[in-house]
């Protein structure tokens, strides 16, 4: 248990030095707010921010039930990314081929457009650690579920999981059938 929750917050910050460093260099699009983008501090309650506004409403009301009983416990739930327009996709997925090195290795890490939970707007990323690991512990009662083993970060709504549990996760989206479109 150690040594899973040691990889997995090994992996939060490796992905979080990557969202930091991606967003600074300079892009061959200009991706604000609109397309995605999530400036510092939104929680999953900033209606005025297209990466809450545009989530599945059905996902964004279980992530607010969570929230809120999360902040009983003193823990926040900030969005890191939500829903994303195809082009802030494609622009992310080129990043993370030029930062891995292969299109092998990116799709470990972020889907294209075509394949993306966050274009449809059917998953979250939520951070800080503490939040992370508040809904690995309660996330299933709310039907919120981590999907992938090597992203702690990423949820996406499962409802079933309120009284089944959450599904086995894949190790990455590499093993996702959903990612091979």
């Amino acid at each position: 248990m150690i040594v899973a929750l040691a990889v997995a917050i090994t992996a939060f910050i490796g992905a979080v030095g990557y969202q930091s460093a991606s967003s600074s260099a300079a892009s061959p699009i200009d991706v604000g707010e609109a397309a995605g983008a999530v400036p510092d501090g939104v929680t999953v309650f900033d209606d005025e921010i297209p990466a809450v506004a545009n989530l599945d409403p059905d996902l964004l009301k279980a992530l607010r039930r969570a929230a809120t009983d999360a902040m009983e416990d003193g823990v926040e739930f900030r969005v890191n990314s939500g829903w994303r327009s195809p082009e802030y996709q494609d622009q992310l997925r080129r990043e993370a081929v030029s930062t891995y090195g292969s299109e092998s290795e990116a799709a470990r890490w972020v889907a294209t457009a075509e394949t993306s939970l966050h274009v449809s707007g059917e998953a979250i990323d939520i951070g800080p650690v503490d939040a992370t690991a508040w809904l690995s512990e309660h996330g299933a009662d709310y039907g919120l579920c981590q999907i992938y083993r090597n992203e702690p970060w990423h949820y996406e709504l499962r409802p079933k999981a309120v009284d089944r549990g959450c599904p086995p996760m894949y190790a990455d989206p590499t093993h996702d059938p959903r990612m091979r479109q």
